[in-house]
């Protein structure tokens, strides 16, 4: 019986969520959402930059270790 009042309790919080969300703070919620979009939209952004200086700096260090095994084998 819990079960069952757990979904009907579930389910009564979602609708009166969604009604709260677009019909009440309906201007709130998509500032909010406005807001998440930029935000990653910037992380990402970030977070490839990053990777592709990494990415620059490891291909210049195996270049150099490339060099420097090809100077002890002459």
């Amino acid at each position: 019986m819990g079960k069952i009042i757990s979904i009907i309790g579930g389910t009564a919080a979602v609708v009166v969520g969604l009604i709260l969300a677009f019909f009440a703070w309906g201007k709130a919620v998509v500032l909010g959402i406005q807001f998440m979009i930029v935000f990653i939209l910037i992380l990402g952004g970030l977070i490839a930059v990053i990777a592709g200086i990494s990415e620059i700096k490891d291909s210049i260090a195996s270049k150099k270790e490339e060099k420097k095994e090809e100077g002890k084998k002459d």
